[in-house]
């Protein structure tokens, strides 16, 4: 059996970041955005969206179609994508009382029927506090259901039994620990409790509409765990993977099951004193196994999505800790465990040669990363990013998690 390694990075780890990390701060990875170009629902095809390609060494900027990624791919190369499973995340709740409604937003399985998570409205939710569940479009207590939607009739037997829930705990950081009951696991009861967990900027008057189950969905997701979607694989069709490999693209997949490390915003001034969440990932034996063929050969490795690429780099780190090999290229072995890697300017890649993304927020350690690949080993890549989002901006792309797409090579 193939050795599993760990690979749990925080700050402290990257001693071999220049002395750019020290005065970055999150204020220079700012832009403005004009809110029209939030895109608040998905291309009517996924692979119709369009693609903004960015040629690193040149600077050069292109104006594309999703599609057309079959002209910069071809054999030999490796595109790597996230293949974990959006859970519907998002569920409403209320105290016993019925005093005002609570959503509540899993971030992290601890154990069945114990998940950390937010809580809007959360302030005057303390340790002890009972929670009450329903399934999606049933009656509660005293009114309609939870998002507004069409209550269900109690004759038609449609009201199950209250899933509850008791806070045992409140983090620092304002997360808070719940413990279920009413379920086996509520695991397996979140496709009738839960909704789609959307994002805030996606402006839904009541419940997420029917597509954005299927939509906030990549067509080839399997291992359930993310509560936000790996965004750069909505794009691809089935046809489309059918497509890359049928001109020589090899297709591999790994796992990071999204979490707050992914979209925390980065709340403190200087960039290096922002601390990742923990995020769960896999590189499977198969998929190590071809990168290592590929990077001895020089041929190129595609990172489908920032969560992608972090999984690939923190393997590569956790190779390097383990002492499996210099540079960590020829040296990749099969990993897991939990991940805290943090990658901005000026990070030094061992893996990645080129990135397939979306574009991010503001000041988001997204960003960050993007513009980290941008320039490797240098902090010019901020500067090339802004204007490439600059120039995507007055070309009228769609931005955040239903929009365009940008390719890095």
């Amino acid at each position: 059996m193939a050795q599993v390694a760990q690979a749990s990075h925080a700050r402290a780890d990257f001693r071999w970041l220049s002395r750019y990390s020290d005065w970055m701060r999150t204020a220079d990875f700012q832009y403005e955005l004009p809110p029209g170009l939030i895109a608040q629902a998905p291309a009517l095809e996924r692979d119709r969206s369009r693609l903004f390609v960015v040629h690193r060494a040149s600077g050069r900027f292109e104006h594309r179609h999703f599609r057309d990624v079959l002209e910069y791919l071809g054999a030999g190369d490796v595109l790597v994508l996230n293949d974990s499973r959006v859970i519907p995340a998002r569920l409403w709740g209320r105290k016993p009382s019925h005093t005002g409604r609570i959503e509540v937003l899993l971030v992290e399985a601890c154990a069945r029927n114990d998940w950390w998570a937010l809580l809007r409205p959360g302030k005057r939710v303390r340790v002890g506090t009972l929670l009450e569940f329903h399934p999606r479009g049933t009656w509660l207590e005293g009114g309609s259901d939870s998002r507004g939607g069409c209550p269900a009739s109690r004759a038609a037997g449609a009201v199950a039994t209250a899933v509850t829930a008791t806070v045992t705990a409140k983090s620092p950081e304002g997360r808070y620990r719940l413990q279920f009951a009413g379920v086996p696991d509520l695991a397996d009861a979140l496709d009738a409790l839960g909704e789609v967990p959307l994002p805030p900027y996606l402006d839904r008057a009541t419940a997420p509409a029917p597509e954005d189950r299927e939509r906030y969905q990549t067509v080839y997701a399997r291992p359930a765990g993310s509560v936000a979607a790996p965004t750069a694989g909505l794009h691809f069709t089935e046809a489309l993977l059918a497509a890359l490999r049928t001109r020589g693209v090899q297709v591999c997949f790994v796992t990071l099951h999204v979490g707050l490390a992914t979209f925390a915003p980065v709340k403190a001034e200087e960039v290096a004193d922002h601390v990742m969440h923990k995020e769960r990932f896999v590189l499977p034996a198969d998929t190590a196994a071809v990168l290592r063929q590929a990077k001895g050969e020089g041929r190129r490795v595609i990172a489908v999505g920032t969560t992608s690429l972090r999984v690939l780099e923190s393997a590569a780190l956790a190779g390097v800790e383990g002492g499996q090999g210099g540079a960590g290229r020829n040296s990749l072995a099969a990993a897991g465990g939990d991940t805290r890697l943090f990658v901005y300017p000026p990070f030094q890649f061992r893996v990645v040669d080129g990135l397939l993304t979306n574009f991010h927020l503001p000041g988001s350690t997204l960003l960050m990363l993007v513009a980290a690949f941008a320039a490797p080993g240098t902090d010019r890549g901020r500067e090339l990013v802004l204007a490439a989002y600059a120039e995507a901006i007055r070309e009228r792309y769609r931005f955040y998690s239903y929009g365009d797409a940008m390719l890095l090579l």
